[in-house]
């Protein structure tokens, strides 16, 4: 069938993705270590003995369940303290320390990374619906209903993997989401060329989770869910229930009062059999055994991090920082802004990553055209008099335009510069890798850094974007484009995102 295999280059993204993890030395512990508590067993001693075993060959894992244990929330009746695994085991149920260990090995081997407050953001959704999961497992008469605690804790696993391992990713895909006009499966689908899920199901393939597993991670049809027909629909429709809450506990404090809760009781009310008091029971349930397992990690509850946290750009002078693009007004219809840029440059930018993207998936554009398409994107988008993409020319040491749009005349043959950094505008840029959106180019303190080439070649450029190539800390070169007029306007982040989306297909190509 056509339509069996992926296309070649989504292929080729997600083993970089995949490289990255299988190649880090503590993801294949960690996949190792999720499987081997995934595969235990409850139904004979052993798989107790064995699970109490696991538990205390860990130190750090024997602390944290025991405080697990001694919790308001599960201390016993004669509050008497639990000091053993065995006994925390009994106390919790062997389905919950299982689903708790997997929690924190997650954690623990996570939390901890370069981006760490993408990354638990991430992680405490993944927490957070295993729990909604659990509690899911209590009221349904299906055997082994835990596997939908751990197929919740499951369903967020991309979003956690490409916030640790490629963050500038992670940032373009949540802000892209951010907009409103895609879902997250559509926005990593775009940005990464395969979903979250499919990189989740790729990667717990790596792990040897078993397939009854991974099936609960399987995409549910839109809109109002018919009821379960059996076990795996069941599961199926609660790991996407359990993402779906802790998606919104990390939005708000008033879970119930969120529009989102009606939108949640509309699509699993009637198939899941939870009315609207239920539902603000699970909410409530769930908050206090997240606020309980936060309190054994001696972790405080992350609040929802909407734009992940700032690159630093210590070399970059503070009116460069204010320039890097994500700060705009918001998108308009219809007609132009004065400077020329369309106020509808969002769905054009999006029609254009669209186009890029196919490109690449088809396996058959050279850089070149790529190159080309994404320019002519950025120059129709944006409304710009003139744009260009730079390339550096090591034969003779310069960047050098190599293909230009709008009114090229003699802008595109003398757009060449020395490699060799001279603290300007375009080498600061390059160095940092940032991108910058100048609206006004006629201040005092961008024209410091405006290189006299440039200034004798465009003396009538007010306002200009400079998009840096960099792959693998080597500067290739950059997309610059210019208007006459400033541009007041900005961009705002979601058309930043889609920008970035852009330059990213580029980049993908370059390194590919």
């Amino acid at each position: 069938m056509a339509g069996s295999h992926p296309p070649a280059d989504t292929r080729r993204v997600r083993q970089a993705l995949l490289k990255k993890v299988a190649g880090d030395e503590e993801m294949f512990a960690l996949g190792a270590s999720v499987a081997r508590v995934v595969q235990m067993a409850s139904s004979d001693d052993q798989g107790t003995q064995d699970l109490a075993y696991y538990v205390l060959s860990d130190a750090g894992l024997t602390q944290r369940i025991l405080r697990l244990s001694n919790t308001a929330q599960y201390r016993t009746v004669s509050g008497t303290s639990v000091t053993t695994i065995s006994r925390a085991i009994s106390l919790l149920g062997f389905d919950n320390v299982k689903a708790t260990a997997l929690g924190m090995l997650l954690v623990d081997a996570l939390a901890n990374s370069k981006h760490a407050a993408s990354v638990r953001v991430e992680l405490e959704t993944a927490l957070c619906a295993s729990l909604v999961g659990r509690e899911m497992a209590r009221h349904t008469f299906y055997q082994n209903a835990e596997e939908g605690s751990i197929g919740a804790l499951f369903k967020n696993l991309g979003p956690v993997l490409v916030a640790t391992h490629e963050h500038e990713r992670y940032r373009e895909i949540s802000q892209l989401a951010a907009g409103g006009k895609l879902t997250l499966s559509q926005a990593s689908q775009m940005i990464l060329g395969c979903t979250y899920e499919t990189l989740t199901e790729t990667v717990l393939g790596e792990w040897k989770i078993p397939d009854a597993i991974v099936r609960t991670l399987a995409p549910l049809p839109p809109g109002e869910l018919k009821t379960p027909a059996n076990r795996n629909e069941w599961l199926r429709q609660v790991a996407s229930l359990s993402y779906d809450v802790a998606r919104l506990l990390a939005r708000t404090d008033a879970p119930a009062a969120h529009p989102d809760a009606k939108v949640i009781a509309a699509r699993y009310g009637e198939s899941l059999n939870l009315d609207a008091d239920q539902l603000t029971d699970l909410f409530s349930n769930v908050h206090e055994q997240m606020v309980a397992f936060l309190q054994s990690m001696d972790m405080e509850r992350q609040m929802r991090v909407r734009d992940p946290e700032p690159v630093d750009h210590d070399a970059m002078p503070d009116v460069l920082l204010l320039a890097t693009m994500d700060a705009g007004l918001p998108a308009e219809s219809g007609g132009s802004y004065p400077s020329g840029k369309p106020k509808n440059a969002r769905d054009l930018l999006l029609a254009g990553v669209q186009d890029v993207t196919q490109m690449r998936a088809a396996g058959k554009a050279r850089l070149n055209e790529l190159i080309l398409a994404v320019l002519e994107s950025l120059y129709t988008s944006m409304g710009f008099r003139f744009a260009t993409v730079c390339l550096k020319d090591a034969k003779t040491g310069h960047f050098r335009a190599r293909v230009s749009f709008g009114e090229v005349k003699a802008r595109q043959e003398q757009f060449v510069f020395p490699v060799e950094s001279d603290r300007d505008i375009f080498h600061l840029a390059m160095e940092n890798d940032a991108d910058l959106m100048i609206a006004d180019s006629t201040s005092a303190k961008i024209r410091e850094l405006l290189p006299a080439w440039y200034r004798k070649l465009m003396p009538d450029a007010q306002s200009f974007i400079v998009l840096p190539l960099v792959v693998g800390k080597v500067q290739v070169g950059l997309f610059y484009a210019d208007r006459t007029v400033v541009a007041p306007e900005g961009v705002p982040p979601d058309e930043t995102s889609l920008i970035k989306a852009l330059k990213g297909q580029v980049l993908a190509a370059l390194a590919g």
